[in-house]
């Protein structure tokens, strides 16, 4: 029998978009000859998924799972909702959130071969977007929340909150949801995106005439605003004057994290 290598297996996967075990069957068949396996493959229908990989897949599903002080997140993008609905893509979402619940992100390695066959079967760009694990701290509460539509998540948060109470914490996790800030706090924002914004809003306030003495302190103004639009500690919560921060009865927020469909 010809000798394929993993290393042959992984140019040929590279280059075709086939599965893991289809690549090292062509290669087999073709004697390790990989233009020759490659033909074998988009003769077999089994090199279509290549083609499909820049296509934007802003479908899919979000799934949350909870044991004890311990959630995980997992986000599979898709195409279409048709293929997100299906039987197989949720078995596959369900699979792997089980998985990384009880083996930790890492887990993911262990479904490549699944995801290959999925991508194959659905004739989709299919790919698996974010995968989050929490583990609370020791004293800390956990809360999570799952938006979801035609049975599937479409949208995920776990938040973790020490010396928040339950009630709170579950409000957080329905505003992130709706928020979906993109920090927890402002230190959290990186300086090139506040520099970024800043050159913006200046942009901004000379094209509106505004006295050039005044630029500094309108566009700092303006900086706050645009911070409590982004940054979770800074917004108000439901959209209410009050921030977040100070909704928390002297406790804080941990962390939290978010995907969504699209997101």
């Amino acid at each position: 029998m010809t000798d394929v290598t993993a290393q042959d297996v992984k140019s040929l996967r590279d280059a075709t978009g086939a599965g893991m075990m289809d690549a090292k069957k062509a290669l087999i068949e073709a004697g390790g000859d990989a233009e020759a396996a490659a033909q074998v493959l988009r003769e077999k229908g089994l090199a279509k998924a290549a083609t499909r990989t820049d296509r934007e897949n802003a479908e899919g599903a979000v799934s949350v799972l909870v044991e004890g002080n311990k959630a995980v997140l997992v986000h599979v993008k898709c195409e279409t909702d048709f293929s997100a609905k299906s039987e197989q893509f949720q078995n596959f979402v369900n699979s792997l959130t089980a998985d990384v619940l009880s083996q930790g992100a890492t887990a993911v390695e262990n479904h490549v071969q699944e995801l290959d066959d999925l991508r194959l079967s659905v004739k989709e760009n299919v790919e698996i977007g974010k995968v989050e694990v929490v583990e609370a701290a020791d004293g800390n509460l956990i809360d999570t929340y799952v938006h979801k539509q035609d049975g599937r998540g479409v949208n995920g948060v776990i938040v973790e909150g020490k010396d928040v109470d339950q009630e709170t914490l579950h409000q957080v996790a329905l505003h992130v949801a709706f928020a979906k800030p993109a920090a927890l706090t402002r230190e959290e924002v990186s300086e090139e995106a506040i520099e970024k914004e800043r050159a913006a809003l200046l942009e901004i306030t000379k094209a509106e005439g505004k006295p050039e003495q005044a630029w500094e302190k309108i566009v700092e103004g303006r900086l706050t605003g645009w911070f409590r639009e982004s940054v979770l500690l800074d917004q108000g919560l439901h959209g209410d004057k009050t921030p977040v921060k100070d909704s928390l009865g002297g406790g804080e927020i941990v962390r939290f994290a978010q995907a969504y469909l699209g997101g």
